[in-house]
């Protein structure tokens, strides 16, 4: 069936079937429709607005920042370090957490690594093709450092470091921690 507007295009639901059709039967997987399910220990810093039952059997992993990785260098590094400690204050980085944080931080170091370059060398340059003409290019830095940005802000959703994440969030102050207790956990 064609689309009258558009003769050119197969008809929206007909696509929407036959997509359907193959997920039904275990081929191509489509992405899941809505918003992605909010962290649990989010929607508890947020006073659980929507007032719904929290899942009771979501795994809970202990909320201690993991080591840093060693690969780690530069900008990323420097990220964790300022970062680590606030997000395990939080309760919002455990140890099941440190790859997804270290993308992150990953992301920040080639976004950081981009803008020195860029910054060195100027947004574009000029290319002169075989007959001789100047063509003004954009630097590929340009859209690698945009990347990196768009992937370190979704890692910062993720995490509650964006400043919209963080209004929603209802954190309460931590509590003075017993002296005995700090001396017995190692921390100083």
């Amino acid at each position: 069936m064609e689309n009258p507007a558009n003769p050119l295009r197969p008809d929206r639901a007909a696509k929407s079937a036959q997509n359907f059709a193959k997920f039904a039967k275990g081929g191509d997987s489509l992405s899941q429709r809505g918003r992605k399910p909010k962290p649990t220990s989010l929607k508890v810093l947020e006073g659980n607005p929507g007032k719904r039952p929290l899942p009771q059997n979501e795994p809970k992993p202990r909320p201690i920042a993991p080591q840093r990785p060693s690969w780690l260098t530069g900008e990323g590094k420097k990220m964790w370090d300022k970062l680590a400690p606030e997000l395990e204050r939080l309760g919002l980085l455990t140890t099941v957490d440190g790859e997804a944080f270290a993308a992150a931080c990953q992301c920040w170091k080639i976004f950081v690594d981009c803008q020195r370059y860029l910054k060195k060398y100027g947004m574009t340059y000029t290319y002169i093709n075989k007959a001789g003409a100047e063509n003004e290019l954009e630097r590929p830095h340009v859209r690698i450092a945009q990347k990196a940005l768009d992937q370190f802000k979704a890692f910062c959703t993720e995490f509650g470091l964006t400043p919209s994440s963080r209004t929603r969030i209802d954190a309460k102050q931590p509590e003075e921690e017993d002296p005995m207790e700090a001396l017995l956990s190692g921390v100083k």
